[in-house]
């Protein structure tokens, strides 16, 4: 097998060749297609998260090195284990990449992707910067037939976290406007989502990138505002009497303030994003208007089942992809880093 393997932080990634995995007991070995790149790819490639304030969450010491990036995994089963079932070599599966320990009470909520001791791939076990990869059981093996290979990794996370968030609010109709901060990725990803499970729904997204704007228009939003324009916030509060629930995909201080901000009285704001900061708000603000702020990380195993049941439907359009090769993974991290890329990146092996 060839990786793309972190040797150092933040250093270029190094083409490293070893033996072919062998599955044991319930395991399956994958052969991957593709693999997206996420901002979560990035946090880790960099090895710390901001936490306002001028501090640093280091999550260095999570994996062992040289270690493989990854999560956003396509490919097709090429050997199980003994003791595995449900699939069987040549299967083309898409990989749910939040594994939990299987023991513990959040997994046994269903909650593997919150899992204190979770084997996430290509967080702290070896993920999708690869040609192969082994997974502990076929059940986070989902077939994603009728959907497009370049699209279907990344439905395991940007999709996922898009889907998993927009569950997290009450109903939305004709009257209650949706505030999405961020069109990257999974902002992106989010207005098709929100277009499927509240189609009346007007979607209002907040972006300072041009090309994103317009991808965004693209993509169906109802309006695109700028948010560094002062007037930006008085269109939330005023023009539109404030929104049902907004989503921040960015995950700064600035952003979130945004969305708080922007909130009628008992909205929602569900915060996604992992840029980094610290935020800074008067917290009366809070019951006087009976807003709840709620934090979303990825989802779970039969969220990803719902979700690709939804794409398979036809109910959400596919965001832009772009194709590289794997062995331009670490020109992939730069580029995402440097806010060039429209969509998704996708390597392929």
């Amino acid at each position: 097998m060839k990786s793309q393997k972190m040797v150092e932080y933040a250093a270029p990634l190094c083409e490293l060749v070893e033996p072919d995995p062998i599955p044991e007991g319930g395991e399956v070995v994958v052969r991957i297609s593709r693999c997206g790149v996420c901002h979560s790819d990035l946090h880790i490639y960099e090895g710390y998260f901001e936490m306002g304030g001028g501090n640093r969450l280091d999550v260095r010491g999570g994996r062992k090195l040289p270690f493989v990036l990854g999560h956003e995994i396509v490919g097709t089963v090429i050997a199980v284990g003994p003791e595995a079932g449900g699939v069987a070599v040549g299967d083309r599966r898409v990989v749910f990449p939040w594994i939990g320990c299987g023991a513990c009470p959040t997994c046994a909520r269903g909650l593997e992707h919150l899992c204190p001791k979770g084997r996430h791939l290509g967080v702290n076990v070896d993920g999708g910067y690869s040609d192969t990869v082994k997974i502990p059981h076929a059940r986070y093996l989902l077939d994603y037939t009728g959907i497009d290979e370049d699209r279907a990794g990344p439905l395991a996370c940007s999709g996922l976290t898009a889907y998993s968030a927009m569950k997290k609010i009450p109903p939305a109709g004709a009257s209650d406007p949706l505030l999405i901060v961020g069109a990257g990725g999974v902002g992106l990803m989010a207005i098709q989502v929100a277009k499927a499970l509240y189609p009346a729904a007007p979607i209002v997204v907040a972006e300072i990138d041009p090309a994103k704007a317009e991808a965004a228009k693209a993509a169906g939003a109802s309006e695109v505002i700028d948010p560094r324009e002062k007037e930006s916030l008085a269109r939330l509060q005023k023009g539109l009497g404030g929104v049902h629930a907004a989503f921040d995909f960015v995950g700064a201080e600035q952003t979130l303030q945004l969305a708080i901000r922007g909130l009628r009285r008992g909205g929602t704001a569900v915060v996604v994003g992992l840029f980094g900061g610290a935020l800074s708000m008067p917290i009366p603000l809070f019951p006087w208007n009976g807003i709840s702020v709620v934090g979303s990380y990825v989802g779970s195993l039969p969220e990803l089942a719902e979700l690709l049941d939804l794409v398979k439907a036809g109910k959400v359009a596919p965001i832009p992809v772009t194709l590289r090769p794997m062995a331009e993974a670490t020109d992939a991290l730069h580029d995402l880093k440097a806010g060039k890329v429209v969509g998704r990146t996708v390597l392929t092996a």
